[in-house]
């Protein structure tokens, strides 16, 4: 009997968490002008665990709400990394998302447009996807019963150099006629890619974003450490010191810079976990929720 109640409550919990994170996408442009060449396919990593998008025509955002119609929930656009060579779409993206719901957070996935490198026209296609999915959230907070001063960008790996990229250029690169606010209220970076410099960066990100040879403008212009100002949103950083992929410098230099800028940061750095260590760590989020808790972004 009591197998059979634990059974029951199983399947209770699997539906409610069905429930709560019910999702639609909605397209960032009515026109297919932005798309990149290629077909859009869905394929899986190595192991066959995490889905993979390889080639964006159509850029979105899908949405994960949560079931209580409370007051205004804080928002996150979550850009899943992948080197701007794919997208982390379910394993960084969804997986977070569903989190996020479940504490009371509309999520949104951003599937960002990716650069071709070596081509100077495609570098500011995931910023203006990015700058894309915030004026839509923005002005549809009250439809989707959102805070409008509580919406965040999320990013991982170079998901998290789009998101610091978004944190530190606001200023349009899409048309924005309606003059709505592109700047995020807050910022939560993992395991980011920052720096565009040679010792810092993630060659493979930079040479996608930027090509093999960045022009000296270019690599300032898209190290999110050289572009803080006293106006760059609060900030929530964590990262693995053995990272073996992306330097955890990249995080202490954007806290450096947030610091002495009087910027609002905080940052988790674990001693061991390496990239990509939110597959093999649950827990990381407590300490995310409770920064969002202690900053009057969520509210338990």
């Amino acid at each position: 009997m009591n197998h059979f109640k634990r059974l029951l409550f199983l399947l209770l919990v699997a539906l409610f968490l069905t429930q709560t994170n019910a999702q639609k996408i909605i397209n960032l442009y009515n026109n297919e002008k932005e798309a990149i060449v290629g077909d859009e396919k869905i394929s899986s990593e190595n192991e066959g665990s995490d889905g993979l998008i390889r080639k964006v025509i159509s850029p979105s955002i899908e949405m994960f709400s949560p079931e209580s119609a409370t007051p205004p929930h804080p928002a996150v656009v979550i850009c899943p990394g992948g080197g701007y060579s794919v997208i982390v779409y379910e394993g960084e993206g969804i997986s977070t998302a569903k989190k996020l719901a479940a504490k009371g957070i509309v999520a949104f996935v951003l599937k960002y447009r990716l650069p071709q490198a070596n081509s100077n026209n495609t570098k500011n296609l995931p910023l203006q996807d990015a700058q894309k999915a915030i004026k839509i959230v923005r002005e549809n907070a009250a439809k989707w019963n959102i805070a409008p001063d509580k919406i965040g960008i999320m990013g991982f790996s170079a998901g998290g150099h789009l998101a610091s990229t978004l944190a530190t250029h606001y200023y349009p690169v899409i048309d924005n006629p309606e003059e709505t606010n592109l700047r995020p209220d807050f910022q939560i970076l993992v395991y980011p890619v920052i720096s565009m410099s040679d010792s810092l960066t993630h060659i493979g990100s930079r040479t996608q974003l930027l090509g093999e040879k960045p022009s000296p403008d270019d690599i300032i212009l898209f190290s999110s450490e050289l572009q803080v100002t006293k106006d760059t949103p609060p900030a929530y950083i964590t990262h693995a010191a053995d990272d073996v992929v992306v330097d955890v410098d990249n995080s202490i230099s954007y806290f450096e810079q947030l610091r002495h800028h009087q910027v609002p940061v905080e940052m988790h750095i674990y001693p061991q976990g390496n990239h990509g260590f939110i597959f093999r760590q649950e827990s990381w989020t407590d300490p995310l929720f409770q920064w969002m808790a202690n900053s009057g972004i969520l509210s338990f």
